[in-house]
């Protein structure tokens, strides 16, 4: 639309201009054929009551006249592109035709062209004369045309603004598409036309149908969990009363494993509500103490103080599930940091496990899946880890993505999360506030 609106806007400022040029040359030659036609006939009269004085009188700021016995323009310099004023001079004063009237055209110093002319008096005598800057722009089909420019930019101006003042609403629905789609809710100021306004509500009430629904969802699974624990509690009862220890052992081990995919799923729920406020921390102090508990298997390279404004808690439970995802597949990790092209900081997570092939790095963002091909299948959960850190990155404007390790396995990128604009804001009214 905007594209439109300049293209219509540039298509009638260039028709305006060829309009007026057009206007221009026709009253150009009108112009000066009228100028000519008075200056031959007043000068001839002039010539014959006070012939000293025709040259001084006659010449004005626009013409020079002047009387000499050779003409200034030889017979065989005449232009022909100057006949239509040849005859415009002749429709203004009929009386002059046939009097060997001969004009051409010469260039001056400012490399625009004079009209230069001869005309035979009645002592045989030449009156010549010289009209100034005969391809100038007419002053009126000049100022016309600034006009003309000026008044297409503002309209184009006006239609731009206009356009993107409508746009706007669309904008800010569009936005907040993308930040439902990465699982945040957002409030839509309902403004604008009445259709957008419509689709603001819906949008709207489709956000809080889905924060009951998920909330349904989780309270259901809250419930479904905590009668689960008591049937597994009294499960382990029974083990310890077992008389045989690999019978009992056996047990208590489903039981855990149980356990673990209860709680493995239940975090992968609730990182749908976290709730979080972006708050500034030492990045490299941060990992530090993440990996303190898992001992001497992970390493963290060498890294000055680094200090961020992020997501704590969504940070914490995604590093601590990406390295205990990293322990399981490989014997060594490492922690490195980087930056992206736009600024951001990066967390490198590398192990010497078995990798992954790039077909499948999208996939493992999916809850449930499992590639028993790629990795061993004697690990716990239900393939939930990265994609709960993957549902908290994206909740909290970070990221997540794969590539191949240094070590030979398998190689993640944490883009640290970041308040976005909104976010920002309201930190710095806290800030301000405090």
């Amino acid at each position: 639309m905007a594209a439109l609106v300049v293209g219509l806007g540039l298509i009638q400022l260039a028709a305006s201009v060829l309009f007026y040029q057009s206007i221009d040359r026709q009253t150009l030659r009108n112009d000066h054929a009228r100028r000519i036609a008075e200056l031959l006939v007043v000068s001839e009269r002039l010539y014959l009551l006070v012939p000293g004085q025709t040259p001084e009188t006659m010449s004005t700021r626009f013409l020079n006249a002047d009387v000499s016995e050779d003409p200034r323009v030889d017979h065989g310099q005449f232009n022909d592109d100057l006949s239509e004023i040849t005859r415009e001079i002749e429709r203004w004063e009929p009386g002059l035709a046939g009097k060997a009237l001969r004009l051409a055209r010469v260039p001056n110093d400012t490399g625009r062209d004079d009209l230069v002319g001869s005309i035979r008096l009645p002592d045989n005598r030449w009156l010549n004369f010289r009209s100034r800057n005969i391809s100038s722009m007419w002053p009126v089909a000049a100022r016309a045309i600034v006009l003309t420019i000026v008044s297409t930019a503002l309209l184009i101006f006006a239609g731009l603004t206009l356009l993107h003042r409508l746009a706007r609403p669309l904008r800010s629905l569009a936005n907040a598409a993308d930040t439902i789609g990465e699982g945040r809710q957002i409030a839509i100021e309902e403004r604008g036309p009445k259709d957008l306004r419509g689709l603001a509500s819906a949008m709207n009430l489709m956000q809080s149908r889905i924060a009951g629904l998920l909330r349904e969802q989780a309270q259901s699974f809250e419930a479904i969990s905590h009668d689960l624990r008591t049937p597994l509690s009294r499960q382990k009862l029974v083990a310890d009363l077992l008389e045989d220890p690999e019978l009992s052992a056996m047990l208590v081990e489903n039981v855990d494993e149980m356990e673990d995919l209860l709680a493995s799923l239940q975090q992968f729920l609730r990182a749908q509500h976290l709730t979080a406020q972006a708050e500034p921390i030492d990045l490299t102090s941060f990992v530090r103490a993440a990996i303190i508990p898992l001992g001497e298997a992970v390493s963290l390279r060498h890294q000055d103080e680094v200090t961020v404004t992020t997501f704590v808690e969504p940070l914490r439970i995604s590093l601590a599930l990406l390295l205990e995802n990293a322990q399981q597949y490989g014997r060594q990790v490492e922690i490195g940091f980087g930056q992206t092209e736009e600024g951001r900081w990066i967390i490198l997570i590398d192990d010497d496990g078995p990798g992954l092939s790039e077909e499948h790095f999208q996939d493992i963002l999916d809850p449930f899946f499992r590639l028993d091909q790629a990795r061993s299948r004697n690990t716990k959960g239900f393939g939930l880890g990265i994609p709960t850190a993957h549902r908290l990155m994206t909740r909290f404007n970070g990221g997540l993505s794969f590539g191949k390790s240094a070590l030979g396995g398998l190689r993640v990128i944490v883009t640290v999360p970041t308040p976005s604009n909104h976010d920002a804001a309201i930190l710095s009214d806290r800030q301000l506030d405090h």
